[in-house]
């Protein structure tokens, strides 16, 4: 969200449910983002943040927390078109997890 818009002037104060699922963590990762720019895309949220409550190798739901998009208020940076697989990294480090994306622009 950082790269897209000034996320400290978002007021968490609505939540949004994410969902999506993929044939492994790659493509779920992949699937994950995506529902996240659509999100900002099509329906015009803002988010200041998300929480995963429930993952699988291939499934995933959580809420994103945040405020419809004002474009003066949080402003614009970079037009993100979508996650790719290029050098797309995922897995379990120290406890948490880690994740190396590059995204189209």
């Amino acid at each position: 969200m950082s790269l897209m818009i000034e996320t400290g002037a978002v007021e968490p104060s609505q939540q949004v449910r994410l969902e999506a699922s993929g044939i492994d963590l790659k493509s779920l990762l992949v699937a994950w983002l995506s529902e996240i720019l659509y999100q900002v895309e099509v329906e015009g949220w803002a988010f200041a943040g998300f929480r995963v409550s429930e993952m699988s190798d291939t499934n995933i739901t959580g809420y994103g927390t945040g405020e419809q998009l004002d474009p003066e208020r949080h402003g614009a940076k970079t037009e993100i078109k979508a996650p790719t697989y290029h050098m797309l990294e995922v897995g379990r480090q120290d406890g948490g997890w880690s994740a190396q994306v590059i995204f189209d622009l």
